[in-house]
């Protein structure tokens, strides 16, 4: 049987819903690959056992492979600065904090602050580059704005720039239809915002498969 590769956008702490997609829904196997596209904390309430469930996987020996979201960068960056905790408040901060049961990021695990660091910005495939949100074709090295890997809203992506691969990404939160349209395009867009619960066009955990191109969603249960 053929390795399969995932592609999984923002998960915001619904750690319950990320369970059951990998286990019920996709049937993960230890030869599969899993990559995942960042923002795993902040505004659903179950950062840490999203982030533990991670964690989990790669010491099992699952191929998991995950990117830095700008949710990640908001909270090593928190304890810079009183502008930069205040982001991350905005942000969806608290309900990480809550999940800790700290007061703030000093008080959260040095485990979880290191595994947050070691978080790369993009991932190089053969055929696809995984980026959080996006990456700055305006400047001669793609990959030197890390900004714009993080926090991008839009980009117009140039294949001939980096080797003919289309770039999939999360972040922006956009409507079920709007994702299976983005499968045509040079900028896959994955994130259907499943922290959103209740809402009519959003609220489901995405994932792609690489080989297929074929699209899986489960609602989220958190």
């Amino acid at each position: 049987m053929s390795r399969r590769r995932f592609v999984i956008p923002d998960l915001h702490g619904c750690a319950r819903t990320f369970h059951t997609l990998l286990n019920d829904v996709l049937n993960l196997q230890r030869e599969d690959m899993l990559y995942l596209l960042g923002d795993y904390i902040d505004r659903g309430p179950r950062s840490r056992e999203l982030l533990d469930e991670i964690i989990s996987l790669q010491r099992k020996g699952y191929s998991v492979h995950p990117l830095r979201g700008n949710h990640e960068q908001m909270l090593l960056e928190s304890q810079e600065s009183l502008s930069a905790l205040s982001l991350w408040m905005k942000n969806g901060g608290q309900a990480t904090l809550e999940s800790f049961r700290a007061e703030d990021a000093g008080e959260i695990p040095y485990n979880y602050h290191n595994f947050l660091l070691a978080l790369p910005n993009f991932i190089i495939l053969d055929d696809f580059i995984l980026v959080h949100a996006c990456l700055n074709f305006g400047i001669a090295d793609p990959f030197a704005d890390t900004e714009t890997m993080l926090w991008a809203r839009s980009c117009q992506v140039s294949t001939k720039r980096i080797g003919g691969r289309r770039v999939i990404c999360g972040h922006t939160a956009i409507q079920r239809e709007a994702v299976i349209k983005s499968l045509a395009t040079d900028r896959i867009m994955l994130d259907n915002g499943c922290v959103y619960k209740g809402d009519p066009e959003l609220g489901s955990l995405t994932a792609l498969e690489l080989a297929s191109m074929s699209l899986y969603f489960q609602e989220n249960i958190d």
